[in-house]
């Protein structure tokens, strides 16, 4: 295995700030949910065209499987519509739709302590990450997972802000692409969801860049977020049902919402039900506070570990919520090959780069979760959740943070299912 460091950056927290934003400084400003829209579910169809009449409203496209409307309203009137409406016996719920925001033999293969730390200590230029020898296992063992398999046959969609097309590590492996967002076209334009895409399927053994840990999954790129990083739940619940009918076996959403929504759930659960594993960053607001998708049940919520194996500083907690942590500190992987916006934050290099937050933290559990169904030791999505969560290890003074242990890879796929 050849060696090549190369200069680093220092990482941003990246994926979730209290949801309000992908990075730190925007939540002030980012508006909680998107004007000139609303979603609306009737529990008669064809009483819909009536009710909205009454308040000079027209019917509108459905979202996805969810049996809602995405219904245009005038800007500003989002949430006296949604009161109104909500009284109507015919409406089953009105609500806003709530803005969410981006939470191997490889060239850089020794800098990925996630997937495999020897006890080395090992530095970048603006940000240095040691271990001391033979006393931290941080890595979820993915190495040691690749030995059983390497993921081969499955689709993993990433509900996020797109996979760049010019970098060679990641976008041969996508097999499908589809655009919910207010973008104009499909391309990564921000960063984040190229990122989170070399962390679950990046090529291994090709000389070049980094591994994902699942090298030989295939990516389904749902993009769901502008290039400002910046989307909505209508756009995640889409998003979702066109993975499902795309045949994806696990959804990767490292992103999030401060508010529940019924729409978003239900395309969470129509998901779940169709046998799907679905997997979200838990946040890195440093609190205890839900967010959403993670915070619901039928959805694995992951927490952010760092090289020492301690849960990350700001990443969001609480066992009654967050299922699973993975690590989430100084993660290197994939990024646009052309100007993208995290690019002009820290000085961040094009190509390959760290970053931290959840975002990076769910697509490690959303890879090792691919990895499981390959085996096909577990028959279910159930099963396959079972497995990762019960072959997490545990680390003292980390129970009140989640409900299990950090992945690990290497675990999850052997033996048989729980």
């Amino acid at each position: 295995m050849k060696k090549i460091l190369v200069a680093g950056v220092a990482a941003v927290i990246m994926g979730l700030s209290g949801i309000a934003a992908a990075v730190p400084g925007n939540a002030a400003s980012a508006p909680s949910h998107i004007a000139g829209q609303i979603m609306v579910k009737f529990r008669d169809n064809g009483a819909a065209a009536g009710v909205l009449r009454q308040h000079g409203l027209k019917e509108g496209a459905g979202i996805g499987s969810t049996g809602a409307q995405l219904i245009e309203v005038p800007a500003g009137k989002e949430l006296n519509l949604v009161e109104a409406l909500s009284r109507n016996p015919a409406v089953e719920y009105a609500e806003p739709d709530q803005t969410a925001t981006a939470d191997s033999d490889d060239q850089y293969f020794p800098r990925q302590y996630a997937l495999q730390n020897d006890g080395q200590s090992f530095s970048n230029t603006l940000s240095t990450m040691t271990v001391a020898a033979g006393t931290v296992d941080a890595d979820v063992d993915a190495v040691e997972a690749w030995s059983v398999t390497t993921g081969g046959g499955m689709r993993v969609a990433i509900v996020d802000s797109g996979v760049a097309i010019d970098n060679t590590d990641i976008a041969p492996k996508v097999v499908a692409r589809a655009n919910f967002s207010d973008a104009a076209t499909g391309e990564d334009k921000y960063g984040h969801g190229t990122h989170v895409a070399g962390i679950v399927a990046a090529i291994r053994n090709n000389n070049i860049g980094v591994a994902g840990v699942c090298p030989d999954c295939s990516i389904l790129d749902v993009k769901v977020l502008n290039d400002n990083g910046s989307g909505s739940s209508s756009a995640i619940a889409k998003g979702i049902d066109w993975a499902v009918n795309n045949g994806a076996q696990v959804i990767n959403m490292s992103l999030g919402l401060r508010v529940s929504s019924r729409t978003l759930e239900t395309a969470v659960n129509n998901a779940w039900n169709r046998g799907v594993v679905l997997v979200a960053a838990a946040g890195n607001a440093g609190t205890p506070a839900q967010i959403y998708p993670g915070a619901y049940p039928n959805v694995i919520a992951v927490a952010a570990t760092d090289n020492r194996d301690d849960k990350a500083s700001f990443s969001s907690y609480g066992a009654k919520w967050v299922d699973i942590a993975a690590p989430g500190v100084n993660v290197y992987s994939t990024f646009p090959n052309h100007p993208f916006v995290l690019g002009t934050q820290n000085g961040r290099a094009m190509g390959y780069d760290v970053a931290s937050g959840t975002s990076m933290a769910s697509p490690i559990v959303a890879a090792t979760a691919a990895l499981v169904w390959s085996t096909q030791a577990c028959p279910t999505n159930a099963d396959v959740r079972a497995k990762v969560e019960s072959t997490a290890e545990r680390k003292s003074g980390t129970e009140s943070f989640w409900a299990n242990g950090r992945v690990n890879a290497s675990k999850a796929v052997a033996g048989a299912c729980p």
